[in-house]
């Protein structure tokens, strides 16, 4: 009888005293150091601290996480702000309910030894591009800055082979080339960059990687402990910058190269300390230049495209 009551007892010693809440987030691609805030809550356990089990999820296709969020197959993706704007005027449900990197990331980029040392010397020129739409707007709008229109460049469509274009000749300057990437994978091919970026040369800044979620099924408490505790690693990141990478990169060998390395540090000043925070301003100045530039019909009022999960 002893034994039976103690082995009772022991069990329930051993079983959790409640069971923790599953969340599915969708990455935008695969890991890499732009996801850093997730993977250090992952392996700190920061999400297990506030009751959280999330499943990281990197996508076969990196156009499908904001769709499966909102057909209500996961709970959070990872996206991209200027993306958001078009989809949801697509007629996606979808909402900004928190921001991962706080900064454009996005640069025209040219070979630093080349013969573009501005924007305006890519008159008669190529430029390569991955994503047509806004990539091509903030192409135009960069190219209006220093007198120029997209009639004045061929586009060329180089399939991702953003730095791989530039470098081999096949194109003068690429768009949407990541700041924290492409100018170190160039770097290291011996092949330097020079990026002009987008946010200094006339665009509205912008949050570059959010966290989306379908506002008709979105559960904002379990939303609001996922920031928490990314907020956590961001803290962690950022006061423990060596310590972290070690973390991170520890968690794949692909991950363990120069290139994200250094990239890791180089995205380190740019997640989002505050990742509940909103900028009214920045949504409503971004869906006015789409707007502009004839990416969408009209004017979504900001409450529509981006929330701020702690005042729901």
């Amino acid at each position: 009888m002893k034994s039976v009551l103690l082995a009772s007892a022991l069990s329930l010693v051993a079983a959790p005293l409640w069971a923790q809440d599953q969340m599915t987030l969708l990455l935008d691609w695969f890991v890499n150091p732009d996801h850093g805030p997730v993977i250090i809550a992952q392996e700190k356990g920061y999400f297990a601290d506030v009751d959280l089990e999330v499943e990281v999820i990197a996508p076969a296709d990196p156009s499908d996480p904001p769709k499966l969020v909102a057909a209500g197959k996961a709970d959070l993706a990872i996206s991209y702000q200027p993306q958001l704007h078009l989809q949801i005027h697509e007629g996606l449900p979808l909402q900004r309910v928190g921001t991962l990197v706080a900064t454009p990331l996005n640069c025209l980029l040219a070979l630093a030894d080349g013969p573009i040392a501005s924007p305006a010397d890519l008159k008669g020129g190529k430029v390569g591009f991955s994503v047509g739409g806004v990539e091509e707007a903030m192409l135009g709008h960069v190219l209006k800055t220093h007198g120029l229109t997209l009639d004045d460049v061929e586009l060329i469509n180089v399939n991702w082979s953003l730095s791989p274009s530039l470098m081999s000749g096949q194109v003068d300057a690429v768009i949407g080339a990541f700041r924290n990437f492409e100018l170190n994978q160039m770097d290291i091919e011996g092949v330097p960059g020079r990026c002009f970026y987008v946010e200094e040369e006339g665009l509205p800044p912008y949050d570059e990687l959010i966290y989306v979620a379908n506002p008709d099924t979105m559960d904002t408490d379990m939303i609001r402990r996922f920031l928490a505790a990314t907020e956590n690693a961001t803290q962690y990141i950022i006061n423990h910058p060596q310590d972290s990478w070690e973390i991170f990169s520890g968690t794949a060998p692909e991950l363990q190269d120069e290139l994200n390395e250094r990239a890791w540090a180089d995205t380190l000043p740019r997640f989002a300390l505050r990742p509940t925070a909103m900028d009214v301003g920045r949504y409503a100045a971004f869906e006015a230049f789409l707007h502009e530039a004839g990416l969408i019909p009209a004017l979504n009022p900001v409450s529509k495209i981006a929330i701020d999960v702690t005042a729901q």
